[in-house]
Formats: structure tokens, sequence, C-alpha cells
């Protein structure tokens, strides 16, 4: 009989909801249960059980608040507090939690503990059951068996994400009432997950990587990307003089280039007397810039203050350096220029503001402190606190305003934004005639120090700091603003880029590069690296 069969289903719901639903339901679409059976059953049997479950948490949960041992673990204030929260929360918990699998059972008994107000609760979970079982009733006529497949898949990967969470809030709860110091390890490689900048190269790059191949399949060239600069040695890829280059931009406007004078390999004291020798016949006067003729990102840039900085700067390395007179900005900013050989004219392709971030002092907290204390410094810490050294320890004036960082490169910390909006037609133009008087530049990024936003944008009144070649990025990606996917969307279509110039220029008898002699250089890069100083 039709009531029997309602029951029977009504009380197996008790034991478990999904499976005499669907049982019935699909019963229903073979013909072999009616509606109004295979429904009403479903429906009352999984709302009583509903209505059973917040009994049980009102009735005997809630009494236990009253013993001593219990009130240790949960106190009273915040029980009422988390009603309040229940009364303006709970309906949207008890409705979703009845389409998420997993979540029922302590959201209903969380309910009737926090004394939801039956009718409230009824009210609810009855509409929710319902809507929930028509919905299997009407897939099932549809769908059928594939219906019972799906559902039991969202069902395993529903218990396995609450479980997850479950594990990690557990873990969290531990970490910050055991092992605080470790909370807060846990909380800043949190951080750095959340924010992609902050992301170890080796998995940021990986997708530019396969990109990179891809490109390199299509063009037949793994090194192609070389032949983009032709004037510089490996494009720029790897190993390129800055000097060569600064020197160019020098001779053709030397106005807008921070001077260079390139300081040869040899003894300690020679080089000492070649900088001694430039700082007196150029009037070159502190502070200025020492870095590495082939750096990279920003590796070995120092500002040297004083002649005692002189002599710990050589005594770190014996390689080639560049002296530069120092652009004093305050203003940086990263131009990325690229142009087809087959153009007649060039083009802006990103702007990068870049922002030297700094701390305060409070004359009470050392420098580790206050870089502990902001929430972006301390996700790069390490990176200061060794610029700092033994400063780290030292703690500024109240009001005291400390720079954290004087390269303008990401990786020593500067932060990068956007700002594609400081381009115009004459700055445009000026890089556009610099670019094509060096001779064989086509693709790279200007770094530039400005003081006026209104000169620069009319191509005049900055100081161009470096020149970077094919593996220069167009580093506004980096601007907190952006989606990690747009980020991607940029470095792949620069790379497509470089691999389009240069294939126009080994149509036209510029070679790339040889594989060999890029990892040479790279090697040879690598090893001289180990020996720059901190960059400041």
């Amino acid at each position: 009989m039709p009531i029997w069969q309602a029951s029977a289903l009504a009380l197996m719901t008790f034991v478990q909801e999904d499976v005499p639903t669907f049982a019935a339901a699909l019963m229903t679409a073979a013909g072999s249960l009616t509606w109004k059976a295979g429904w009403w059953g479903c429906f009352l049997g999984i709302w009583i059980g509903d209505a059973l479950l917040y009994a049980i948490a009102r009735g005997i949960g809630r009494p236990l608040l009253r013993h001593s041992w219990v009130q240790r673990w949960i106190s009273t204030t915040a029980v009422e507090q988390s009603e309040i929260w229940f009364q303006r929360k709970g309906a949207w918990l008890l409705v979703s939690s009845r389409f998420v699998p997993g979540t029922r059972l302590p959201t209903y008994l969380a309910a009737g503990f926090l004394r939801l107000p039956f009718w409230k609760f009824m009210a609810i979970t009855g509409s929710a059951v319902a809507a929930w079982t028509l919905t299997i009733f009407f897939l099932a006529s549809w769908a059928g068996d594939e219906l019972k497949s799906r559902w039991t898949e969202w069902n395993h990967m529903g218990l396995s994400l609450l479980l997850i969470i479950g594990l990690v809030l557990l873990t969290r709860y531990l970490l910050r009432v055991g092992f605080p110091h470790l909370a807060r390890i846990a909380r800043s490689i949190g951080e750095r997950i959340a924010k992609w900048e902050f992301w170890p190269g080796w998995i940021f790059y990986a997708p530019v990587v396969v990109h990179y191949l891809t490109l390199a399949l299509k063009h037949r060239s793994l090194t192609l990307p070389t032949a983009a600069n032709p004037g510089i040695e490996h494009g720029g890829f790897v190993g390129e003089s800055k000097f060569e280059t600064l020197e160019r931009l020098q001779q053709i406007a030397p106005d807008l280039t921070a001077e260079p004078f390139l300081i040869p390999a040899g003894a300690m004291e020679d080089r000492a007397q070649r900088i001694q020798q430039v700082l007196e016949q150029h009037k070159v006067l502190f502070p200025f810039i020492l870095k590495p003729d082939q750096g990279q990102r920003g590796i070995g840039v120092k500002l040297i203050r004083n002649a005692d900085q002189i002599q710990d700067y050589l005594r770190t390395t014996g390689a080639v350096l560049v002296l530069q007179r120092y652009a004093k900005g305050p203003e940086e900013v990263g131009v990325f220029y690229m142009r087809l050989p087959s153009h007649p004219q060039g083009r802006i392709f990103a702007i990068t503001r870049k922002r030297f971030p700094f701390v305060v002092g409070d004359g009470r907290s050392t420098m580790a402190q206050l870089i502990a204390s902001d929430p972006r410094a301390r996700l790069i810490a390490q990176v200061y606190l060794r610029k700092l050294g033994a400063r780290s320890s030292d703690i500024p004036e109240l009001g005291e305003r400390i720079k954290l960082v004087e390269a303008g490169n990401h990786a020593q910390g500067c932060i990068f934004e956007d700002g594609i909006e400081l381009a115009s037609v004459p700055l445009a133009a000026r890089l556009d005639s610099l670019s094509q008087s060096i001779g064989g530049f086509y693709f790279g990024r200007y770094d530039i120090r400005f003081e006026s936003e209104t000169h620069l944008r009319e191509g005049r009144g900055f100081q161009i700091l470096e020149l970077n070649g094919a593996t220069a990025e167009a580093t506004s990606i980096y601007d907190a603003k952006n989606s990690i996917w747009s980020a991607y969307r940029t470095l792949f279509e620069q790379w497509r880029l470089a691999f389009a110039i240069g294939a126009e220029n080994g149509r036209r008898g510029h070679a790339p590069s040889s594989l060999r002699s890029l990892c040479r250089s790279w090697k040879r890069a690598r090893q001289a690296a180990r020996d720059y100083p901190i960059a400041d």
C-alpha cells in the first residue's frame, strides 16, 4: 500500500537520506512507485529527522553548558555572541547546507544548540527539503542512472573538501594556541601564497617556460630572441655589458643619461685608484652608484656614500664594474619599448612605476620589528634584513623615515605599479629616436629616473639608468591590482613579440646566438654573481 511504502522510505531517511531518496526517485521514474508515496515519504522522513537533530542539540547539548568542565572550553559570552550571529546568518547556512554534502549534521545541531526559534528552523528546513527532493525527482525522470553516479561523485568530493577544511581549521587552532611562532610562519606562508608576485620563480615562470618552448617549436629555434637586438651581445639575453649600451646612450643623449664610467677588473688597489681618478677628473660627488657590468635583476647595485663603502665593495668582488652618477629622481619608472624591424616607428609596450618602500620609526621598535609589522614588507622580510645586516637591530627615532631599498628592482624589494597613464606621444617619440640611434636595438626596457611627470610626458627632464634587452620584463605585471592571468597574458605577448622581432632580424641576416655560447655566458654570469655584494 502507498502509505506503507511512504512510511518505509521515511524510516530509511533516518539512517541515510541520499540513498532512499534516489531509490524512490528512480522507482518513480520507472513507474514502480507512485509520485505521492515516493515524494511524501522522503520529504516527511527527512524533515522530521531534521527536527529531531534540532531537538537533541537544544534539549541535551544546551544543558551541558551548566557544567564547569564544559565552561572551561566554551565560554558563555562566546555562546551568546554566536547566538546573535546565527540569528542573522543562520537562514542562509541552513539552506546552503541542504545542498552541500557533509554540512547538514553540524549545521542543524548548531541551530538547536544556539536556540534558533523552532518555527523558523522548521520553515527554512521544510522549504529546503521540498526544493531538494523535488529537484531529485524531476532530474531522475530526465537523467535516470546517470544522475545517481554524478551525485555520488559530488558527495565524495564534498565530503573530502569538508575534511580538508576541518583539518586546516584544526591545524590553525593548534598553531595559534600551542605554537604561536609556528602560527606566524604559517600565516606568512599563507599570505605569500595568496600574493602571487612573491611566488618562487620556478613556480611562477613554469607556464612562461612552456609558452617559450611552444614559440621555439613554432619558429624552430630555442635562441631566436637573442636576435631581437643585434646591436647587443646575445640580444641582451644574458652576459651583455651594461656599460657599452650606456656609453652609446651617453654619446647620443648626454643630457638624458646618468653618466657611466668603466672600472676594469684587477687588483683592489688598482681599481680603487681608478675610482679615485674618475671622481676627481669628472667631478663625480658622493653618493654615486657602483654595480657589476654584467649584473642581472639588480644584483650588486650599491649606493656609495663615502670612501669606506668603496673599499667594502671592492673587497667583495673582482668583477668589471660600472661607476655611475647618482640620479636623485626621486621618481623612477621602467618603460618597455619595442619596434618590429619592418616598422618605421616603435611604441611603448608598458610602463612601470617604481615605489621605494620605507618604514617610519616609533622610537621603540627595531628595524626588524618595523618590517615585521608592515603588511607587505614582512612577506619579503629576509630581503630587507639581509640588506640591513647589523642595522636591523637599530631603533629609528619617532617619525624617522627609513628607505628599505635603493635599487628599482622587484627582486630587491621595490614595489611595482602599472604606470601606463604616463605614456604619451612625445615620450614615445623621444625613446623611439634614441632606440633607432643606438643601432640594433628593437626590444627592451629603459629604467628612468625623473622629477616631474609633466616633463617625462613631454619627453625631457629624465635620466636613463639602464637599458635592458631581451630578457627584460614588462614589470607592470607585478602591480598588486593585477591578476595572475593578466600577468601571464602580458608575458606571453612579450615573448611572442621577442620571437617575431628575432625572426624578422633573422631574415635580414642577423643570426641568433648558438645555444652553446648562450649557456657559456649564462654560466659565467652565474659564477660572477656569487661574489657580488648585497644590493641596496
